[in-house]
């Protein structure tokens, strides 16, 4: 079958062996998959490993065959991959066994997928095959670190750098649906506008004053995944005991910090990464019940995915890239 491999330290279109399911398990036959920042990772992480990785964690599509011991899914089904692996309960932090797929498990970027059957759900009956292959990573990560982890509720003011990420076009939304008043930041005026019409209430340049631009505004919770550009400047806008979610670092992964303007601040810093199974099961409710579109930039073909690849490091997109794998 036709996947995207990481494979002697090269990036490459190639072929591999079909899956077949084992006990517990099932064989998706993939429509869609969505790409995500890690994806673009991951061939850094591996360096010149020989053995071939197929890379992605997103996907959804149908079961095409059921592995001994499954009986509660049926061949046809449509169905969304978790890649939130091994982690079913709502808890402080991932328990031991915790992965995502895409490392070191066989991904979603190829025609088959083959998966424990506790790791599929029902693809959300208000999107397409696109739409729902882009959901599940991006929406966990902003739902855990919105709702778990920032304790976002209704009439506080939620501030997002970096409008232009996927996971930020679904924090907005969510944050929207709560009653919050949502402000973001991005260096392009286009994704400004863009997080505007999705529901923004106000969008500043990443480059201006923020201070200014905000202009004493108060700020309950900043959701942080930019990493040591953006930190020290979230940190000055929040209000004073505020709360800040850090969920990711595309720049600098190492900050400095002022501990003693911090503890006076009586700020509340919280990690976050992916979630539950439980976590992902509310976010789906969530999408259903508000009817909530996943933003796509651009769908590619599979044999065209060296060249989303090249797109996803530039940073060009707003919301989600898709690779279309079967019509």
């Amino acid at each position: 079958m036709k996947a995207i491999i990481h494979e002697n330290g090269q990036l490459k279109i190639g072929e591999m062996q079909e899956p077949i399911a084992s006990v517990g398990e099932v064989v998706v036959a993939l429509h869609a998959a969505g790409m995500n920042r890690r994806d673009i990772k991951i061939p850094e992480r591996r360096g010149d490993a020989k053995d071939p990785l197929i890379l992605g964690s997103d996907g959804v599509g149908i079961i095409e065959s059921i592995g001994e011991g499954v009986d509660n899914w049926s061949i046809g089904d449509e169905v969304i991959i978790n890649p939130s692996l091994r982690w079913f309960t709502q808890s402080a932090a991932p328990p031991e066994g915790f992965d995502i797929l895409g490392m070191p498990d066989h991904g979603t970027f190829a025609e088959k997928i083959v998966i424990s059957a506790e790791q599929i759900e029902k693809k959300p009956t208000n999107l397409s095959m696109d739409e729902a292959s882009v959901l599940a990573l991006a929406a966990l990560t902003g739902y855990r670190a919105l709702f778990t982890q920032g304790q976002l509720k209704k009439g506080d003011t939620v501030f997002i750098p970096g409008a232009g990420s996927g996971v930020a076009t679904y924090l907005i939304q969510f944050a929207k649906n709560t009653g919050a008043r949502v402000i973001v930041s991005s260096r392009v005026e286009e994704k400004r506008k863009k997080a505007l019409e999705l529901g923004a209430d106000l969008a500043i340049d990443t480059n201006s004053n923020w201070k200014e631009e905000l202009a004493g505004e108060t700020i309950d919770l900043v959701i942080e995944s930019v990493g040591r550009a953006t930190f020290n400047r979230s940190l000055d806008v929040l209000k004073l005991g505020g709360r800040i979610v850090v969920f990711g670092a595309t720049t600098e992964d190492v900050i400095e910090l002022d501990l003693r303007k911090f503890f006076y601040g009586q700020y509340q810093l919280f990690g976050s990464t992916m979630g539950s199974r439980e976590e992902l099961r509310a976010m789906l409710k969530h999408v259903e019940e508000f009817g909530i579109k996943p933003v796509i930039d651009k769908v590619y073909r599979l044999e065209d995915g060296l060249e989303a690849f090249r797109n996803l490091e530039n940073s060009e997109q707003f919301g989600k890239l898709v690779l279309r794998i079967k019509d």
